[in-house]
């Protein structure tokens, strides 16, 4: 059950002929409709459970995802990466040894 409060979208049933001013309502009830499904709303919940939660980094979520990192719940956020760990190998040339 959705906790956004929309008004509900009522399409105009189409004329046998073309009407200008019918096709117009039909085209803003649409644009209504499709601004209603692109704004995410409001959410208010007394329950919520989530599963398969990226744990560890925010490595390649979007700004404003959840994950979990050592049991707390993290949101990622654009100006503070959260990395897993750096690592890193590496050789300088090689060391010959010749013993008499």
């Amino acid at each position: 059950m959705s906790s956004r409060q929309l008004t509900r979208v009522y399409f105009p049933n189409p004329p046998a002929e073309y009407q200008q001013d019918t096709i117009a309502a039909i085209q803003e009830a649409y644009e209504t409709l499709i601004r209603q499904i692109q704004n995410p709303g409001d959410v208010r919940a007394t329950d919520i459970t989530l599963t398969n939660l990226q744990s560890g980094s925010d490595q390649g979520l979007e700004v404003g995802a959840v994950y979990e990192k050592e049991g707390f719940l993290k949101i990622t956020l654009a100006y503070s990466p959260n990395a897993l760990g750096v690592s890193g190998t590496g050789s300088v040339g090689s060391v010959t040894v010749n013993t008499p």
